[in-house]
């Protein structure tokens, strides 16, 4: 039964407050796009390129460019969410809040508070426990307007609509399971087109079927469903075929919607992007191609009838999927223009096609990939021809993965069962860029994408397909990652440009391209950063003095000035030409200490790790290639025992042979007096790739 009711401010609204805006209400924008005046789509638009026709701040003024304002959320909560503005408000949410902000000065106009019960910082809770104890959380994207409305997305399934200028709720309407599924959400901003809201169901890595829905934007009706894993006799069932063993997988097989759809009501077509199969990385519980996960989606708007699809990956071993919002854009083919939808798979491909049959409007091949027919791996995987990926050239890695370790270049490489040695890009994850939106400038031609190069452990530790945990790597065998900022051209899928970025976690901070030849991004040491869009130059910085989560920028204007905002951490800043609020001192810089360090002088050979519950209960398997702790801390002179607390015999030895253990058997014990200071780095001798490090002071 799908649920449908209105609700009154005294139910639902926890906190009012209103602060009028000087700006005249202005009639609904076509959302056709792009972005002008207004942003009022996740992506500006209904494009979603992130693309603003502004053109007061330039390349030539951009040195002047100081922030305007800023405002620190309650309880110092920090978002991803991108702002939406519309008439000159502002709205954003942040943690269990929704924002709505003086567009001009920052100054709040109302506060919405689903849940009492939620705390105001989700930081200070467990997030995973936090998000399925049935509270209205606000999703993590942020919001879109229109229809005089704020639509957000909550992370209990629901999708709530509230006016723009009181705040007051008008519905609140389920588009998840009855009863609920553990762990159903709308992390996705909803979109909203033409009286009608799209949104997804998420984070059906919880074992259940993601659904992506149509809604009335005046009643919150639920207008059609559609299941992103085709039950029996659905088109694409084909692909989930029959086990015995795992009997009716496809009724847990995951395909969460994760993110914003695009929308072009002249086709009248909406689009949503799809996640991972379920189990994740149980490959061998779901045979087949498992669709409709890792796939490109275009609906009816007004039917839900699925006109077309696209799946980016087959058989997903690796959450290779699409993992932000795609983009919508005019192609160029052989001198003709074609309306083009773009999505950008985690690896960092770029797959383009034609938005109206899902046919590639750039050539795509099948290629061989490296096969484990334990986990029923696809015999071949799609790439775009010729064309670059933003993920670093994995041979820069070569001489730095060392014995025994061995790299494996050759893509996709399937999470080997009790292989331990085998490291690869976008492994055990593909993560080059996840979450990130992309941008699209219809002045430049170029794509614009930033994300992380890095490595990964090829391994599974247990013949659960539903165990998806890992102990902690040991120090020293992985790489540092590589961040990169690229221009991609959308007639060539060739990069024009790329920047190497600094090193740390990037956030999420998606580029946005303006007509006034710019590019703007967060960075992770607090700095939001100009680029100029041709050359990719960087041409202007300001430090915000906030790390931690930051959110995609956008651009809008009030009173004919041109403003960029963007969250930085647990604070929402904006800037303009001549702004006046200082620059901010830098944030402390996150310490690396390559690895949990622990107080103990007792390390036992085996790990016990345990799987995050994800619908199918808490699992744990014994890792017997992991120290535990993988790094120790002692003082000078102490003794420390290394217990074989598994069944493999192991001897331990010190990399520099200063000091070896004698082989232990299960149960038995040895002793290592550590005299000098340093740090000590040591292998098992019959399994070298267990490798453990003890900090002496």
């Amino acid at each position: 039964m799908n649920r449908c009711f209105r609700v009154s401010v005294a139910f639902l609204l926890c906190a009012v407050s209103w602060t009028p805006v000087a700006t005249a209400p202005q009639p609904d924008e076509d959302g056709r796009g792009p972005a002008a005046k207004d942003w009022t789509q996740y992506g500006g638009d209904w494009t979603s390129a992130r693309f603003s026709t502004l053109t007061g701040i330039t390349a030539d003024n951009v040195k002047t460019l100081g922030a305007a304002w800023s405002m620190t959320f309650d309880a110092s909560a920090s978002t991803r969410a991108a702002p939406v503005v519309k008439d000159g408000l502002m709205f954003i949410s942040a943690g269990s809040r929704l924002y709505a902000l003086n567009a001009k000065t920052g100054e709040r106009a109302w506060t919405w508070r689903p849940s009492e019960k939620a705390p105001a910082r989700l930081e200070a809770a467990n997030i995973g426990d936090l998000l399925n104890a049935g509270y209205g959380i606000p999703g993590p994207q942020g919001v879109s307007v229109g229809d005089g409305l704020v639509f957000v997305g909550l992370m209990d399934g629901h999708v709530a609509a509230l006016r723009q200028k009181t705040g007051e709720v008008v519905w609140v309407q389920s588009i998840g399971y009855t009863p609920p599924k553990t762990g159903q959400s709308v992390s996705g901003t909803p979109a909203y087109a033409a009286g009608m809201v799209f949104a997804g169901l998420a984070d059906a890595d919880w074992a259940f079927r993601g659904k992506v829905a149509a809604l009335d934007a005046k009643t919150g009706k639920l207008l059609w469903e559609f299941y992103t894993i085709p039950g029996p006799g659905e088109p694409g069932h084909e692909t989930w075929p029959a086990d015995p063993k795992y009997k009716n997988i496809w009724k847990q097989g995951g395909g969460g919607v994760w993110h914003a759809p695009a929308v072009d009501p002249d086709l009248g077509l909406v689009y949503f992007v799809t996640g991972n199969g379920v189990p994740m990385f149980g490959g061998e519980a779901r045979k087949g191609d498992n669709l409709y996960t890792a796939c490109v989606l275009a609906f009816e708007m007004k039917t839900g009838k699925l006109r077309w699809h696209y799946q980016v990956v087959h058989h997903d071993l690796w959450d290779a999927d699409i993992a932000l919002p795609p983009v919508l854009y005019e192609a160029q083919v052989n001198g003709k223009p074609r309306k083009a939808i773009a999505a950008m798979r985690a690896d960092g491909y770029l797959f383009m096609l034609d938005r109206e049959t899902g046919k590639p409007v750039l050539p795509v091949e099948e290629r061989p990939v490296r096969q484990d027919p334990y986990n029923n791996t696809a015999r071949t995987q799609p790439f775009p021809v010729a064309a670059d990926t933003l993920a670093p050239d994995c041979g820069m890695w070569r001489d730095k993965v060392k014995p025994p370790f061995e790299l494996d270049c050759s893509g996709f490489v399937p999470p080997f069962l009790n292989k331990h040695n085998v490291i690869a890009p976008n492994v055990p994850v593909a993560g080059v860029i996840r979450v990130t939106p992309i941008s699209y400038s219809a002045q430049t031609g170029y794509f614009y994408a930033q994300g992380t190069g890095s490595l990964g452990r090829a391994r599974r530790i247990s013949a659960d397909p539903w165990f998806r945990g890992s102990a902690p790597n040991p120090p020293g065998v992985i790489p540092p990652g590589v961040n990169v900022l690229a221009a991609f051209d959308s007639r060539t899928n060739k990069i024009v440009w790329r920047k190497e970025l600094p090193p740390g976690p990037l956030g999420t901070s998606g580029p946005l391209s303006t007509a006034g030849g710019l590019l703007f991004r967060g960075d992770p040491n607090g700095n939001v950063e100009a680029y100029h869009a041709k050359s990719g130059d960087r041409l202007w910085q300001f430090q915000t003095g906030v790390g931690g989560a930051r959110g995609a920028a956008i651009s809008y204007s009030v009173d004919n000035e041109q403003f960029v905002a963007l969250a930085m951490g647990s604070a929402l800043w904006a800037f303009k030409i001549g702004g006046t609020v200082p620059p901010q001192a830098p944030p402390r810089a996150p310490g690396r200490l390559g690895g949990a360090v622990e107080e103990t002088d007792k390390i036992e050979t085996s790990t016990l790790v345990q799987s995050a519950e994800r619908g199918v209960g808490r699992r744990y398997v014994v890792d017997e290639h992991a120290f535990n702790p993988v790094v120790a801390k002692v003082t000078r002179g102490s003794t420390v025992t290394f217990t074989n607390n598994g069944q493999l015999v192991h001897t331990i030895v010190a990399e520099d042979g200063s000091w070896s253990t004698r082989s232990l058997v299960s149960a038995e014990s040895d002793y290592v007096k550590l005299d000098m200071a340093g740090t000590s780095t040591y292998h098992c001798k019959e399994h070298p790739f267990a490798i453990g490090r003890i900090v002496v002071e």
